[in-house]
């Protein structure tokens, strides 16, 4: 993963309609977040967006691969994620519509994970 803070202001831009996000440099490229989950990695130029059941489809109909990468035996790794659509890289009110089912997704599985008991 490589990440480019210049892209990372155009991804802000890009997606302003969602409101503030933060941006998190991780494993050499970084996370995108918005109300604390997060939905989106980038890397290399790439917007890839967190996928379920529910988006997948739409984004394999329109053309998006999952991200993968390769596992230290060599064997090719999917991550549960999909690139932007490429004609959302062009629009911007098309970008945000795949970001909020992103964040919708990224909502479902924090809301899905059991509460971590604090410690005394």
């Amino acid at each position: 993963m490589a990440y480019d803070p210049d892209f990372g202001e155009w991804v802000r831009e890009h997606f302003a309609a969602l409101g503030p996000l933060e941006i998190k440099r991780m494993f050499g490229g970084a996370g995108v977040y918005s109300g604390g989950v997060i939905f989106a990695l980038l890397d290399d130029g790439g917007v890839w967006l967190k996928g379920d059941d529910a988006n997948v489809p739409d984004m394999e109909a329109a053309g998006s691969p999952q991200f993968t990468y390769l596992g230290k035996d060599g064997v090719e790794m999917g991550l549960g994620y999909w690139s932007l659509p490429e004609a959302a890289m062009d629009d911007a009110d098309e970008a945000v519509v795949w970001a909020r089912r992103a964040i919708d997704v990224a909502l479902r599985k924090a809301a899905a994970k059991p509460k971590r008991k604090k410690k005394p």
